[in-house]
């Protein structure tokens, strides 16, 4: 017997609107991923005790195909988030398959992830957003603990097979790890892989435990 795919679903945020892209969206968040970054804005998908709901596909396309007139009339449609969303890209692959056609499909990710991951879901995504935190490894290591190999790797996927201008490259004003001349040389090593990727800087706010985002100036 097939075993079911499934995410640890976490929570979905219905009817969100300029967040992620064009049209009305549905924000569906699941649980885990393989960075640690220190101002982690959603730390709870990280927690093996964070509470989480085993949902299928088809179980997802019921939950949330109650907006399909807003997704159909305004260009809009699902956002897999997080999290990780590419540690799940069997569950995305399989849910392009059921859902209504003109649902457009977003991933937010980080992109540290094997590559078969990506493959596997180039076939059905429209767009992408991608928080890149820095490109120099050192800075990314030391925000991450992890290294940036894959995350370059896969940058150069998606230029290379996606529409460019679909690719939101987000990188971040992180304080204590980043500085104004490094985020310059981040947008130009992204610039360098995807001359069309569309770029946004932005800082981070800490405020005590909580970390919020606001457009950099």
């Amino acid at each position: 017997m097939t075993a079911r795919i499934t995410i640890p679903l976490i929570s979905t945020n219905r009817l969100r609107m300029e967040v992620d892209g064009d049209g009305v969206t549905t924000l569906v968040a699941a649980k885990g991923c393989p960075l640690s970054c220190k101002y982690c804005i959603n730390a709870k998908v990280l927690t093996d005790t964070a509470p989480s709901n085993p949902v299928t596909p088809e179980e997802l396309v019921e939950m949330v195909k109650i907006d399909d007139l807003y997704f159909q009339a305004t260009g809009g449609g699902i956002v897999f988030g997080g999290g990780e969303s590419l540690l799940h890209a069997d569950f995305i692959a399989e849910f392009a398959k059921l859902k209504p056609e003109g649902w457009k499909l977003t991933a937010e990710t980080c992109l540290n992830v094997p590559e078969e991951n990506l493959r596997k879901v180039l076939p059905y995504l429209d767009y992408y957003i991608v928080d890149i935190k820095d490109m120099n490894p050192d800075i990314y290591r030391a925000y991450t603990e992890r290294g940036n190999e894959a995350v370059l790797r896969n940058l150069r996927i998606l230029a290379e097979n996606v529409p460019q201008n679909h690719v939101k490259v987000r990188i971040p004003a992180i304080p204590d790890f980043n500085g104004e001349e490094d985020r310059k040389k981040s947008v130009e090593q992204v610039r360098a892989i995807g001359p069309d990727f569309r770029i946004e800087v932005f800082s981070y706010i800490i405020r005590g435990e909580e970390t919020q985002e606001k457009e950099a100036t």
